[in-house]
């Protein structure tokens, strides 16, 4: 019997070319507005088509870090918003779930990391995806990077869940390939690691199915053509199944191994779980057969796959999409290895959700076969 899970997703979902535009019409009776966003994503501000007071807070690298969220509840804080609006991909969408929940109250970050510490939200928050990967739009974790102790730092709450999620595929027409590729792999790990997940759901397997599906359709056409619109939504969707999965399954033993690239080598997260997927489905390939040839068959990967032609085939098709799947060429050492498979074997919310068990040794045999 399948154990309980709650599932929590925005109070409203607009999917279209052009969708956008509906956010105005929505906050109509927003009187300020605080929108998150990059340099990049904030020259989509003006499509938002908001009235009222708004100001724009671009400063969000790749990998935002306490510092990052400090500077934009400072920006909160003096404009008093009705409104946040994350406007941008994974790091700003997190950025602005933690602006929303915290900017009127005495919760600091360390009084919320871990599970259901939020106290509550006042400010109500739209998310509008400018990338299709990580599906933060869809859920109610945010992850903010501690560059002290080089780790990320996890809230998750049900206050953290968007009021209104908007996934308008032309807004990713101008990621550039390289860029689509890894998010894409991104979407397809949130995925494929909760389907074979130690706490996998059938009604979760569901949602992941349809995901790594759509990734095995589209994501090749969306790499190789932006404005393939089709694609482009079909990735979209993808990218918002996965973030569902992560609300009451998560991930697993791949993003915990790709952590430790992001947060000591610098690697843009998508990049880092392309670079790690091949190795990871093969590992798990021995506990979870049946599951494994499913994302197999959907990803046109083959059929009856050996550990070994599985890790090579999902490797080609990684590197098929222009990823560079060498550690080395990223700039890791061998040195460096040991100490990444000690931080990602200490990620235990995530390592204890694989299938089977991985020892230090095994994680550090991960990377070494992908170095």
């Amino acid at each position: 019997m399948a154990t309980q899970i709650t599932l929590h997703q925005p109070r409203r979902l607009v999917v279209g070319a052009g969708s956008i535009e509906q956010v105005g019409a929505w906050a109509h009776d927003a009187a300020s507005t605080l929108v998150i966003a990059t340099p990049i994503t904030s020259g989509f501000a003006d499509r938002l088509k908001l009235s009222g007071k708004v100001v724009v807070f671009d400063a969000i690298p790749g990998e935002p870090d306490i510092a990052t969220l400090e500077a934009a509840l400072s920006s909160a804080r003096e404009l008093k918003p009705d409104l946040v609006v994350g406007l941008g991909g994974g790091s700003v969408m997190d950025v602005a779930k933690l602006v929303a929940a915290l900017w009127d109250s005495e919760q600091t970050l360390a009084d919320v990391t871990g599970p259901n510490r939020v106290g509550g939200r006042n400010t109500r928050l739209a998310q509008v995806a400018t990338t299709a990967g990580t599906g933060s739009e869809a859920g109610i974790r945010s992850l903010i990077t501690d560059p002290g102790k080089g780790n990320k730092i996890a809230v998750e709450s049900p206050h953290l869940i968007a009021d209104l999620a908007v996934l308008d595929p032309e807004l990713t027409y101008s990621v550039p390939p390289a860029v689509t590729a890894a998010t894409g792999v991104d979407a397809m790990a949130h995925c494929v690691e909760a389907f074979t997940n130690r706490k996998a759901h059938p009604m979760i397997d569901g949602f992941a199915r349809m995901g790594f599906h759509l990734v095995g359709k589209f994501l090749a056409r969306a790499v190789k053509d932006g404005a393939d619109t089709e694609a482009r939504e079909g990735m979209m969707l993808a990218s918002y199944y996965g973030g569902i999965c992560l609300g009451p399954v998560n991930t697993a033993a791949g993003h915990a191994i790709s952590y430790p690239l992001g947060t000591l080598l610098h690697l843009p997260h998508g990049l880092a779980n392309a670079i790690i997927f091949p190795h990871v489905l093969a590992f798990n390939q021995p506990v979870v057969a049946a599951k494994t040839a499913e994302v197999a068959l959907a990803l046109n990967l083959g059929e009856g796959l050996s550990q070994a032609d599985l890790r090579s085939a999902a490797h080609g098709f990684c590197a098929d999409l222009g990823i560079e799947m060498s550690l080395a060429a990223h700039g890791a050492t061998e040195g460096d290895l040991a100490r990444y498979a000690s931080d990602a074997h200490a990620i235990r919310r995530l390592m204890d959700n694989n299938p089977i068990d991985m020892s230090e040794t095994d994680v550090l045999e991960i990377y070494r076969g992908a170095f």
